[in-house]
């Protein structure tokens, strides 16, 4: 039997961008938090292996709000080399969320509960570091740039009273005991504030969001030693 505990907890931030991922050239964000970036931010809080973070619901709690920005990016993902930044700069526009405030409403699910019963140990865990403003990595809105402060939520709030149609959301990225990503999509909707997404984790239950360690260390060597042929063949080792 699993063991479920739940969390509550209130994240907000200047600009948030989750991206749409059929628009790749041009970011366009989603009007809400998406449950992946959720649980990103849960788990720049704290991380173990040993539980998986299933986020139920995401609350709204100020109006939704588009802006348009300018920024500069670049064109070609890091291989482990420098990059000329002049080279590959490129100038894109984005349309990103301002103003934003959302209580994540999540799970800490332990698949294989011992008699110290951990599903209370790490709620409580998690509960005393978000008291203390304490997290492994600056949780963000999205995008690295767009940091988010966080804190327990109140025991009552409002979210807006929109119904906002969104379609498909990307609900996760989930990998396979071969290391394989699995992209989750899911039909989302706001109602009455609230993005409900807890029912479309039931299918990945037995996944991970994380991949196989000998999988890692497999992909890992492979890289270092393609790196090392190149390397040798531009006469740098």
């Amino acid at each position: 039997m699993k063991d479920v505990k739940s969390i509550k907890i209130k994240v907000w931030g200047d600009f948030a961008c989750f991206t749409r991922p059929d628009l790749k050239v041009e970011r366009m964000t989603y009007p809400c938090m998406t449950p992946s970036a959720a649980r990103g931010v849960l788990e720049a809080i704290l991380y173990k292996p040993e539980f998986i973070w299933h986020v139920r619901a995401i609350h709204i709690l100020n109006p939704i709000k588009f802006f348009s920005i300018r920024r500069n990016e670049v064109k070609k993902k890091s291989t482990g080399r420098p990059i000329i930044v002049e080279d590959e700069r490129v100038i894109r526009n984005s349309i990103i969320l301002r103003e934003v405030a959302y209580v994540i409403e999540a799970d800490i699910i332990v698949p294989e509960p011992n008699k110290e019963n951990h599903g209370i140990k790490y709620m409580a865990m998690f509960n005393r570091r978000v008291e203390k403003g304490q997290c492994y990595k600056r949780p963000y809105l999205g995008t690295r740039e767009f940091s988010c402060e966080f804190t327990s939520a109140p025991a009552k709030f409002e979210t807006i009273p929109d119904d906002v149609p969104i379609g498909g959301m990307l609900l996760d990225i989930f990998y396979d005991g071969q290391g394989k990503p699995q992209p989750l999509f899911f039909e989302a909707a706001v109602r009455n504030g609230t993005l409900e997404c807890g029912e479309e984790y039931k299918a990945m239950r037995s996944s991970s969001h994380l991949k196989p360690s000998e999988v890692i260390n497999e992909t890992f060597l492979k890289w270092n030693e393609d790196e090392k042929a190149a390397m040798r063949e531009e006469g740098l080792l």
